[in-house]
Protein backbone atom coordinates (compact mmCIF):
# COMPACT_ATOMS: atom_id res chain seq x y z
CA UNK A 1 0.00 0.00 0.00
CA UNK A 2 1.50 3.28 -0.98
CA UNK A 3 1.99 6.06 1.90
CA UNK A 4 -1.02 8.47 2.66
CA UNK A 5 -0.49 11.87 0.92
CA UNK A 6 -1.33 14.77 2.47
CA UNK A 7 -1.47 18.36 1.56
CA UNK A 8 -1.53 21.15 3.82
CA UNK A 9 -2.68 24.68 3.27
CA UNK A 10 -1.60 27.27 5.53
CA UNK A 11 2.30 27.17 6.38
CA UNK A 12 2.54 29.41 9.36
CA UNK A 13 2.70 27.95 12.94
CA UNK A 14 0.08 25.65 13.17
CA UNK A 15 1.01 24.64 9.47
CA UNK A 16 4.43 24.25 9.54
CA UNK A 17 4.37 22.41 12.96
CA UNK A 18 1.93 19.78 11.73
CA UNK A 19 4.51 19.42 8.95
CA UNK A 20 7.65 18.60 11.14
CA UNK A 21 5.31 15.90 12.97
CA UNK A 22 4.79 14.10 9.68
CA UNK A 23 8.24 14.00 8.57
CA UNK A 24 8.88 12.15 11.67
CA UNK A 25 6.33 9.55 10.97
CA UNK A 26 6.01 6.34 9.00
CA UNK A 27 3.45 5.72 5.69
CA UNK A 28 2.59 9.51 5.07
CA UNK A 29 4.22 11.87 3.31
CA UNK A 30 3.54 15.61 2.48
CA UNK A 31 2.39 15.97 -1.11
CA UNK A 32 1.74 19.45 -1.11
CA UNK A 33 1.61 23.31 0.31
CA UNK A 34 0.07 26.25 -0.39
CA UNK A 35 0.76 29.47 1.10
CA UNK A 36 0.99 33.20 0.03
CA UNK A 37 3.22 34.30 2.45
CA UNK A 38 5.99 36.17 0.32
CA UNK A 39 8.98 34.50 3.01
CA UNK A 40 7.62 31.58 1.99
CA UNK A 41 6.58 30.88 -1.79
CA UNK A 42 8.65 28.76 -4.01
CA UNK A 43 10.95 27.51 -1.03
CA UNK A 44 11.40 23.94 -0.21
CA UNK A 45 9.78 22.86 2.70
CA UNK A 46 12.68 21.66 4.07
CA UNK A 47 14.70 25.08 3.84
CA UNK A 48 11.29 26.44 5.24
CA UNK A 49 11.32 23.90 8.34
CA UNK A 50 15.18 23.92 8.54
CA UNK A 51 15.16 19.77 8.13
CA UNK A 52 17.48 17.93 6.14
CA UNK A 53 15.04 16.25 3.06
CA UNK A 54 17.07 12.97 2.88
CA UNK A 55 15.63 10.78 0.12
CA UNK A 56 12.39 12.43 0.38
CA UNK A 57 10.99 14.16 -2.77
CA UNK A 58 11.29 18.04 -2.83
CA UNK A 59 8.05 20.04 -1.90
CA UNK A 60 8.04 23.56 -3.04
CA UNK A 61 5.91 26.28 -1.42
CA UNK A 62 3.14 27.37 -3.98
CA UNK A 63 0.31 30.13 -3.60
CA UNK A 64 -1.66 28.25 -5.88
CA UNK A 65 -4.04 25.75 -4.31
CA UNK A 66 -4.89 24.47 -7.46
CA UNK A 67 -1.65 23.07 -8.09
CA UNK A 68 -1.71 21.41 -4.67
CA UNK A 69 -4.77 19.39 -4.21
CA UNK A 70 -6.68 17.09 -6.21
CA UNK A 71 -7.82 13.29 -5.55
CA UNK A 72 -4.87 12.11 -7.28
CA UNK A 73 -2.71 14.54 -5.20
CA UNK A 74 -3.77 13.71 -1.76
CA UNK A 75 -6.21 11.54 0.30
CA UNK A 76 -6.86 14.51 2.89
CA UNK A 77 -5.88 18.53 3.30
CA UNK A 78 -4.79 20.36 6.59
CA UNK A 79 -6.18 23.96 6.05
CA UNK A 80 -4.58 25.50 9.02
CA UNK A 81 -5.67 29.30 8.19
CA UNK A 82 -8.78 30.30 9.78
CA UNK A 83 -10.45 30.35 13.10
CA UNK A 84 -14.12 30.83 11.96
CA UNK A 85 -17.06 28.89 9.95
CA UNK A 86 -17.24 31.05 7.45
CA UNK A 87 -14.32 32.20 6.66
CA UNK A 88 -12.90 28.74 6.33
CA UNK A 89 -15.99 27.92 4.48
CA UNK A 90 -14.55 28.60 0.91
CA UNK A 91 -11.53 26.92 1.24
CA UNK A 92 -13.14 23.55 2.65
CA UNK A 93 -16.15 23.82 -0.32
CA UNK A 94 -13.18 23.97 -2.81
CA UNK A 95 -11.42 20.92 -1.17
CA UNK A 96 -14.12 18.93 -0.80
CA UNK A 97 -15.73 19.38 -4.48
CA UNK A 98 -12.07 18.09 -5.35
CA UNK A 99 -12.99 15.03 -3.69
CA UNK A 100 -10.06 15.21 -1.01
CA UNK A 101 -10.56 14.92 2.63
CA UNK A 102 -10.52 17.70 4.81
CA UNK A 103 -8.98 18.57 8.57
CA UNK A 104 -9.17 21.91 9.76
CA UNK A 105 -7.43 23.80 12.84
CA UNK A 106 -10.63 26.09 12.96
CA UNK A 107 -11.65 26.19 16.21
CA UNK A 108 -15.68 26.82 15.29
CA UNK A 109 -15.37 23.75 12.77
CA UNK A 110 -15.10 21.65 16.06
CA UNK A 111 -19.02 21.78 15.89
CA UNK A 112 -20.13 24.13 12.86
CA UNK A 113 -23.44 23.53 13.79
CA UNK A 114 -23.33 25.56 17.01
CA UNK A 115 -22.87 28.78 15.49
CA UNK A 116 -23.67 28.04 11.46
CA UNK A 117 -26.14 25.63 11.04
CA UNK A 118 -26.85 26.38 7.61
CA UNK A 119 -23.33 26.50 6.78
CA UNK A 120 -23.00 23.23 8.46
CA UNK A 121 -25.37 21.42 6.51
CA UNK A 122 -24.64 22.22 2.91
CA UNK A 123 -20.86 21.25 4.41
CA UNK A 124 -22.60 17.50 4.96
CA UNK A 125 -24.40 17.35 1.60
CA UNK A 126 -21.06 18.64 -0.10
CA UNK A 127 -18.88 16.14 1.68
CA UNK A 128 -21.56 13.23 0.79
CA UNK A 129 -21.86 14.64 -2.60
CA UNK A 130 -18.19 14.05 -3.19
CA UNK A 131 -17.48 10.96 -1.06
CA UNK A 132 -15.44 12.64 1.34
CA UNK A 133 -15.55 13.59 5.42
CA UNK A 134 -14.38 16.91 7.00
CA UNK A 135 -13.61 17.34 10.53
CA UNK A 136 -12.51 20.50 12.83
CA UNK A 137 -10.28 19.30 15.43
CA UNK A 138 -7.63 20.62 18.22
CA UNK A 139 -6.83 20.90 21.73
CA UNK A 140 -9.43 23.49 22.79
CA UNK A 141 -12.06 22.70 21.56
CA UNK A 142 -11.82 19.24 20.49
CA UNK A 143 -10.51 17.77 23.35
CA UNK A 144 -9.63 19.25 26.72
CA UNK A 145 -12.83 21.11 27.33
CA UNK A 146 -15.13 18.65 25.26
CA UNK A 147 -14.30 14.94 24.17
CA UNK A 148 -11.89 14.40 27.41
CA UNK A 149 -15.50 15.61 29.36
CA UNK A 150 -17.33 13.50 27.69
CA UNK A 151 -15.53 10.59 27.47
CA UNK A 152 -15.41 10.68 31.51
CA UNK A 153 -19.14 10.63 31.77
CA UNK A 154 -19.27 7.05 30.34
CA UNK A 155 -18.62 5.95 33.71
CA UNK A 156 -21.62 7.57 34.79
CA UNK A 157 -25.18 6.58 35.64
CA UNK A 158 -26.74 10.33 35.80
CA UNK A 159 -24.76 13.64 34.92
CA UNK A 160 -26.52 16.85 36.95
CA UNK A 161 -23.63 19.52 35.24
CA UNK A 162 -20.19 19.59 33.51
CA UNK A 163 -17.35 22.15 34.58
CA UNK A 164 -14.44 22.62 32.47
CA UNK A 165 -11.68 24.74 33.55
CA UNK A 166 -8.61 25.09 31.16
CA UNK A 167 -6.14 28.19 32.87
CA UNK A 168 -3.17 28.27 30.70
CA UNK A 169 -0.35 30.35 29.57
CA UNK A 170 -0.02 32.84 26.79
CA UNK A 171 3.41 33.05 26.78
CA UNK A 172 4.85 31.10 24.28
CA UNK A 173 1.99 32.44 21.90
CA UNK A 174 2.93 35.05 19.07
CA UNK A 175 2.05 39.04 18.37
CA UNK A 176 -0.91 37.76 16.83
CA UNK A 177 -2.23 35.96 20.05
CA UNK A 178 -1.42 39.04 22.34
CA UNK A 179 -3.49 41.44 20.21
CA UNK A 180 -6.31 39.00 19.98
CA UNK A 181 -6.25 38.41 23.58
CA UNK A 182 -5.75 42.00 24.52
CA UNK A 183 -2.43 41.58 26.29
CA UNK A 184 -0.90 44.93 27.24
CA UNK A 185 -4.32 47.23 26.67
CA UNK A 186 -5.55 49.38 29.33
CA UNK A 187 -8.38 48.37 30.71
CA UNK A 188 -10.63 50.89 29.27
CA UNK A 189 -9.01 49.67 25.83
CA UNK A 190 -9.80 46.10 26.44
CA UNK A 191 -13.73 46.89 27.25
CA UNK A 192 -13.69 48.77 23.96
CA UNK A 193 -12.26 46.15 21.94
CA UNK A 194 -14.64 43.37 23.62
CA UNK A 195 -17.96 46.12 23.29
CA UNK A 196 -16.97 46.74 19.48
CA UNK A 197 -16.11 42.92 18.80
CA UNK A 198 -12.49 43.60 17.63
CA UNK A 199 -11.18 41.67 20.30
CA UNK A 200 -11.45 37.70 19.90
CA UNK A 201 -10.64 36.07 23.10
CA UNK A 202 -11.34 32.05 23.07
CA UNK A 203 -12.87 30.84 20.33
CA UNK A 204 -14.83 27.57 20.38
CA UNK A 205 -17.26 27.82 23.56
CA UNK A 206 -20.24 27.87 22.01
CA UNK A 207 -18.79 24.47 19.78
CA UNK A 208 -18.05 23.17 23.04
CA UNK A 209 -21.39 23.18 25.30
CA UNK A 210 -22.72 22.17 21.76
CA UNK A 211 -20.81 19.00 21.40
CA UNK A 212 -21.13 18.10 24.97
CA UNK A 213 -24.96 18.20 24.99
CA UNK A 214 -25.02 16.67 22.00
CA UNK A 215 -23.44 13.68 23.44
CA UNK A 216 -25.46 13.57 26.23
CA UNK A 217 -28.77 14.01 25.05
CA UNK A 218 -28.94 17.86 26.43
CA UNK A 219 -30.84 20.02 24.41
CA UNK A 220 -29.06 23.84 25.17
CA UNK A 221 -31.99 26.75 25.99
CA UNK A 222 -29.54 29.38 25.56
CA UNK A 223 -25.87 29.84 25.65
CA UNK A 224 -23.92 32.95 26.96
CA UNK A 225 -20.62 34.18 26.79
CA UNK A 226 -18.89 36.80 29.07
CA UNK A 227 -15.15 38.19 28.65
CA UNK A 228 -13.10 39.44 31.37
CA UNK A 229 -9.68 41.21 31.50
CA UNK A 230 -7.05 40.02 33.82
CA UNK A 231 -5.34 43.13 35.13
CA UNK A 232 -1.52 42.45 36.04
CA UNK A 233 -0.69 44.67 39.77
CA UNK A 234 3.34 44.11 38.84
CA UNK A 235 5.02 44.66 34.94
CA UNK A 236 5.03 41.05 32.61
CA UNK A 237 6.79 40.40 29.88
CA UNK A 238 6.91 37.52 27.59
CA UNK A 239 8.85 37.27 24.56
CA UNK A 240 5.74 38.49 22.55
CA UNK A 241 3.65 40.71 24.80
CA UNK A 242 4.18 42.91 27.70
CA UNK A 243 1.79 44.41 30.25
CA UNK A 244 2.63 46.77 32.66
CA UNK A 245 1.15 47.11 36.16
CA UNK A 246 -2.22 47.88 36.15
CA UNK A 247 -2.58 46.90 32.17
CA UNK A 248 -4.06 43.81 31.02
CA UNK A 249 -2.03 40.51 31.24
CA UNK A 250 -5.01 38.31 29.47
CA UNK A 251 -8.49 37.16 29.32
CA UNK A 252 -10.90 35.35 31.10
CA UNK A 253 -13.31 33.95 29.45
CA UNK A 254 -16.41 32.18 31.08
CA UNK A 255 -19.48 30.78 29.09
CA UNK A 256 -22.33 28.85 29.93
CA UNK A 257 -25.09 25.97 28.48
CA UNK A 258 -28.62 26.33 30.05
CA UNK A 259 -30.45 22.96 29.87
CA UNK A 260 -34.23 23.24 31.31
CA UNK A 261 -33.43 26.87 32.73
CA UNK A 262 -30.10 25.61 34.40
CA UNK A 263 -26.59 26.46 33.32
CA UNK A 264 -25.29 22.96 33.41
CA UNK A 265 -22.34 23.21 30.67
CA UNK A 266 -19.69 25.66 32.61
CA UNK A 267 -17.04 27.10 30.95
CA UNK A 268 -13.75 28.80 32.62
CA UNK A 269 -10.75 29.57 30.62
CA UNK A 270 -8.26 32.20 32.09
CA UNK A 271 -5.26 32.85 29.83
CA UNK A 272 -2.42 35.40 30.09
CA UNK A 273 1.08 35.73 29.42
CA UNK A 274 3.35 34.80 32.82
CA UNK A 275 1.00 33.21 35.34
CA UNK A 276 3.19 32.43 37.94
CA UNK A 277 4.01 36.31 38.03
CA UNK A 278 1.18 36.54 40.62
CA UNK A 279 0.36 32.63 42.11
CA UNK A 280 -1.19 31.45 39.18
CA UNK A 281 -0.25 27.90 38.25
CA UNK A 282 -1.97 26.57 34.70
CA UNK A 283 -3.92 23.07 34.97
CA UNK A 284 -6.63 21.22 33.16
CA UNK A 285 -9.37 20.39 35.14
CA UNK A 286 -13.08 18.93 34.67
CA UNK A 287 -15.64 18.71 37.33
CA UNK A 288 -18.67 16.17 36.92
CA UNK A 289 -21.15 16.43 39.34
CA UNK A 290 -23.82 12.73 39.35
CA UNK A 291 -23.19 9.56 40.20
CA UNK A 292 -20.69 8.66 40.65
CA UNK A 293 -18.66 11.82 41.10
CA UNK A 294 -15.70 12.62 39.02
CA UNK A 295 -12.94 15.21 38.94
CA UNK A 296 -9.98 15.51 36.79
CA UNK A 297 -7.05 17.53 37.54
CA UNK A 298 -3.79 17.87 34.77
CA UNK A 299 -1.25 20.17 36.33
CA UNK A 300 0.45 21.55 34.12
CA UNK A 301 -1.82 22.76 31.43
CA UNK A 302 -1.41 20.07 28.30
CA UNK A 303 0.56 22.76 26.11
CA UNK A 304 -1.79 24.00 23.19
CA UNK A 305 0.20 23.98 20.52
CA UNK A 306 1.77 20.74 20.27
CA UNK A 307 -1.62 19.32 21.79
CA UNK A 308 -3.13 20.98 18.26
CA UNK A 309 -0.75 19.81 16.14
CA UNK A 310 -0.87 15.98 17.64
CA UNK A 311 -4.86 16.30 17.39
CA UNK A 312 -4.46 17.14 13.47
CA UNK A 313 -1.72 14.18 12.69
CA UNK A 314 -3.86 11.53 14.61
CA UNK A 315 -6.80 11.76 13.17
CA UNK A 316 -5.72 11.63 9.58
CA UNK A 317 -6.02 7.99 9.37
CA UNK A 318 -9.79 8.21 11.06
CA UNK A 319 -11.10 11.05 8.56
CA UNK A 320 -9.68 9.07 5.93
CA UNK A 321 -12.05 5.82 6.98
CA UNK A 322 -14.86 8.05 8.22
CA UNK A 323 -18.54 7.93 6.35
CA UNK A 324 -18.41 10.89 4.28
CA UNK A 325 -20.02 13.82 5.81
CA UNK A 326 -19.26 16.25 7.97
CA UNK A 327 -17.65 14.75 11.28
CA UNK A 328 -16.89 16.20 14.84
CA UNK A 329 -15.16 14.12 17.34
CA UNK A 330 -17.71 12.35 18.98
CA UNK A 331 -18.01 10.36 15.41
CA UNK A 332 -14.88 9.00 15.37
CA UNK A 333 -12.11 7.06 17.10
CA UNK A 334 -11.33 7.80 20.35
CA UNK A 335 -7.59 9.89 19.51
CA UNK A 336 -4.71 8.19 20.02
CA UNK A 337 -0.80 8.86 19.29
CA UNK A 338 0.36 6.92 16.34
CA UNK A 339 3.88 5.70 16.95
CA UNK A 340 3.63 2.85 14.02
CA UNK A 341 2.94 2.81 10.30
CA UNK A 342 -0.25 5.44 9.44
CA UNK A 343 -0.77 2.54 6.89
CA UNK A 344 -1.70 0.25 9.23
CA UNK A 345 -4.63 2.42 10.43
CA UNK A 346 -6.70 2.90 6.74
CA UNK A 347 -9.25 -0.13 6.27
CA UNK A 348 -8.82 -1.66 3.44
Amino acid sequence: MENIKVAIWGFGAMGSGVAKVLLRKKGVDITGVCDIHPARVGKSIFEVLGVERGERADVLVSPDIEAVVSKEKCDVCIIATDSFTAKVFPKIKLVVEKGVNVITSAEEMSYPKAQQPELAAEMDRLAKANGVSILGTGINPGLMMDLLAICLTGCMTDVESVQCRRVNSLSPFGPAVMEEQGVGLTVEAFERGVADGTLAGHVGFAESVGMIAEALGWKVDKFEQQMKPIVTSVDRKSPYGFAKAGDVAGVNMTGQGYVDGAAKIDMIHPQQIEPEMEGTHTGDYIVLKGSPAVNMAINPEVDGGIGTIAMIVNMIPHVINARPGLRTMLDLPVPRAIMGDFRDYIEK
